[in-house]
């Protein structure tokens, strides 16, 4: 299973044609997905008083996070969608990463850090305007080494498109081909 976590709120977004290419051609190749759209759900990324009281239990009280739990359990991939804003992801992808990978679900401490979760495959995929090695060590670093990788979300790859909307139909249209053929 595929699970595609898309973090970007203008369903009019080159991010969300992005979004449509993949689900299209996982369609077309009889693979199957699900979408946790995080903006469309209405995720909350901030931690509550209540929240933050049963973290270190590894407990949720949002009944949005136990379903985002039953995805990421039944994956073997994972494709992460976003925008990078101010040099990072948007706040709601990193609220998603606070609030759902939580401890005894994604990790736990027994003799150190150890990850939980085996997902043998991940794509990250990032649109911005600046040119993609300004982000570089926040994805490949960052990102991958430091938020996926530790959690047990392993073998990413990262695709970028930059000068998302100052550059032409033809760069936009060459990236769509790329992210498809990603998932032949």
């Amino acid at each position: 299973m595929v699970t595609i976590v898309f973090s970007h709120p203008w369903h009019g977004s080159f991010n969300k044609a992005i979004l449509d290419t993949i689900t299209a051609k996982l369609a077309q190749v009889n693979r199957p997905y699900q979408v946790i759209d995080l903006y469309k759900d209405n995720f909350n990324p901030v931690f509550t008083e209540e929240e933050l009281a049963v973290y270190n239990q590894g407990k949720a009280l949002d009944p949005l996070i136990t379903k985002y739990h039953e995805y990421i359990a039944k994956s073997d991939e994972m494709v992460f969608i976003f925008p990078n804003w101010w040099n990072t992801m948007p706040a709601i992808l990193k609220g998603f990463f606070d609030k759902v990978l939580l401890k005894d679900f994604a990790f736990n401490y027994e003799g150190g850090f150890n990850p939980l979760l085996k997902i043998d495959k991940a794509l990250v995929i990032t649109t911005s305007e600046k040119p993609s090695p300004n982000f570089k060590n926040a994805i490949e670093n960052g990102f991958i080494g430091d938020m996926l990788n530790p959690v047990g979300i392993r073998n990413a790859k990262w695709l970028t498109c930059e000068g998302t909307s100052k550059g032409t139909d033809e760069d936009r249209l060459n990236f769509l081909e790329k992210v498809e053929k990603a998932f032949e």
